[in-house]
């Protein structure tokens, strides 16, 4: 266990001298001393099965990949799907940052960022390292029940692994709304996790569905979204959602979301 921003292990991928430089100065500042510079997705995937680091930090364009396609390796290894992942990129498009954001990056960091942005995402990765169990007053975490609705699979898979630190052990899973609809209809849920964009039946449409027609009206639900319209999120809440939280998520943060909802 971590309990430092200086015991962390970080690869850093990163094709650019200058911009290596900038990034490993950084770490310097912040007392980071076991870290490797990269310059190739190929290089940073062997090197993952062979130190197993704590943190891969990456550029978005890669001479042999791009970012996206590194991390959705990563999700697809044995060896590293949970391994930790953060983008540092100029790339500002919803569509090219979105896939990386369902796969479960811990932060994704503008060139240039702030030391303040950085050791922000560093914190957020040692709270993925070790969040540490929830605190409910009438629950036990362990005897939770939870629904994570969402079309990607490595977001559900990275929603699952962050609760089960949190020392949940009870997870129901589907793709989109309307295979979630039959599962709520079967089963009984202390807490339900939904994404908004979804095909076939979106976050808003189930949450719909939930408050209206569901046998479970009053079921805590919690969105964890990449969605950015203010208009749609707003529409969401006057629906009853319990609280919403962004993608890249920080742990810190949806555990105090799960403890507040969960004793209102």
């Amino acid at each position: 266990m971590k309990n430092k921003i200086e015991e962390l292990q970080i690869l850093l991928v990163e094709p650019s001298s200058s911009q290596s430089k900038i990034i490993i100065r950084q770490f310097d500042e912040l007392g980071i001393s076991s870290y490797e510079w990269l310059k190739t997705g190929t290089d940073a995937l062997a090197r993952a099965n062979s130190t197993s680091p704590d943190l891969i930090v990456s550029a978005m364009y890669l001479p042999d990949m791009t970012g996206t396609e590194l991390v959705h390796s990563l999700r697809c290894d044995q060896e590293n799907h949970e391994l930790v992942f953060m983008l540092i990129s100029t790339e500002t498009s919803f569509y090219q940052l979105d896939p990386i954001r369902q796969a479960g990056a811990t932060a994704i960091l503008p060139k240039p960022f702030t030391s303040s942005q950085l050791k922000k995402a560093l914190l957020t990765t040692m709270d993925f390292l070790d969040i540490g169990q929830l605190q409910l007053e009438n629950f036990e975490p362990e005897k939770l029940n939870v629904l994570v609705v969402d079309d990607s699979e490595f977001a559900r898979k990275q929603i699952i692994r962050t609760l089960s630190m949190m020392g949940i052990e009870n997870f129901a899973q589907a793709e989109d709304g309307k295979n979630a609809i039959p599962i709520i209809n079967n089963e009984y849920f202390d807490l339900i996790i939904t994404d908004y964009n979804m095909p076939e039946l979106d976050g808003k449409a189930l949450i719909e569905y939930i408050r209206n027609e569901s046998m479970q009206r009053a079921v805590p639900i919690l969105m964890v979204t990449s969605e950015g319209s203010m208009n749609k999120l707003a529409v969401v809440e006057q629906l009853g959602v319990s609280a919403v939280c962004d993608k890249p998520f920080d742990p810190k943060t949806v555990k105090g979301v799960i403890e507040l909802i969960m004793t209102a």
